[in-house]
């Protein structure tokens, strides 16, 4: 049995990490405590392709053409001051002076730990950090000829939260600020899956819903799940643990209230602690 009050409490523990944009954090931290990680990124961030419509929307933000600015992922709010910084940096002491001028309302908290980055903080905040909780904080105000600026990402158009919005008589003015891509290899992804389904990786740990999305469009859904049946199954939070519910497979790991890398660390050393490590020598090579 793991000890949870040891230095190393996941010593002999094989976790797998589809984490792209923090993988060395996150291998850290488990590492630091005993654990053989294996690293295979489903998903590679990427700024958009075209950056003009994004520029379009930054010059329209900072002209003052929205009333409220949505923000629904702190990487957003960086992927849109980058952006400044390469195409437009005249235009940054403005974007920041605006960000302060719109009611900001975040989904979650990690849009507010770039905020805070700027000397600002949200107005408002959704909890939980899901599109149906900034649905819900939105109902409770009067949104009508309201210019509402969206942050969104990827290419997901986001259609119940634009269909709430049209309905509480709002202007939407969305803009994607990233898109995502494929990371590992398609070979190297199912060799992760025939690990799992040898039994040699004791926990795989989503934490983003993009990587759910990947595995069941590569895999055989049969073979994924029964691949994650072998495996204790984590996510960082509700978004990611609704997308693999979404799918059939319950998370047995999802800490209760922060959603960030080391909340989700310890829940992986709490529930780990109650099962039998693996066989040393199988798995990880």
């Amino acid at each position: 049995m793991t000890d949870i009050n040891s230095e190393r409490p996941l010593q002999n523990r094989r976790i797998a990490i589809p984490e792209s944009r923090e993988l060395d954090m996150f291998a850290s931290l488990l590492e630091r405590r005993g654990a053989s990680v294996l690293r295979c990124p489903l998903v590679d961030i990427r700024d958009t392709p075209n950056p003009e419509p994004v520029l379009d929307w930054l010059r329209a933000f900072c002209a003052g053409r929205c009333d409220d600015l949505l923000l629904f992922t702190g990487e957003g709010v960086r992927r849109l001051l980058s952006l400044i910084d390469h195409h437009a940096p005249e235009l940054r002491d403005r974007f920041v002076t605006q960000l302060g001028v719109v009611r900001t309302i975040a989904r979650g908290p990690k849009p507010g730990r770039v905020l805070r980055e700027l000397g600002l903080k949200p107005t408002l905040v959704a909890d939980p950090a899901t599109t149906p909780g900034m649905i819900a904080l939105m109902q409770t105000l009067d949104l009508k000829g309201r210019r509402v600026g969206v942050q969104l990402y990827g290419t997901e158009p986001n259609a119940p939260l634009m269909d709430f919005l049209a309905t509480a008589g709002a202007n939407a003015l969305p803009v994607w600020p990233y898109v995502y891509a494929d990371a590992a290899a398609d070979a190297e992804v199912l060799g992760l899956i025939e690990s799992m389904q040898q039994g040699q990786i004791d926990a795989i740990a989503f934490t983003s819903l993009q990587q759910v999305e990947r595995l069941f469009r590569l895999v055989e859904v049969d073979r994924l799940k029964q691949a994650l049946a072998h495996t204790l199954v984590a996510a960082i939070g509700p978004v990611v643990a609704d997308s693999l519910r979404a799918h059939g497979v319950e998370p047995q790991v999802v800490p209760e209230e922060s959603y960030y890398l080391k909340p989700l660390t310890q829940a992986l050393i709490e529930k780990l602690a109650d099962a039998t490590p693996l066989p040393p020598g199988e798995g990880l090579g």
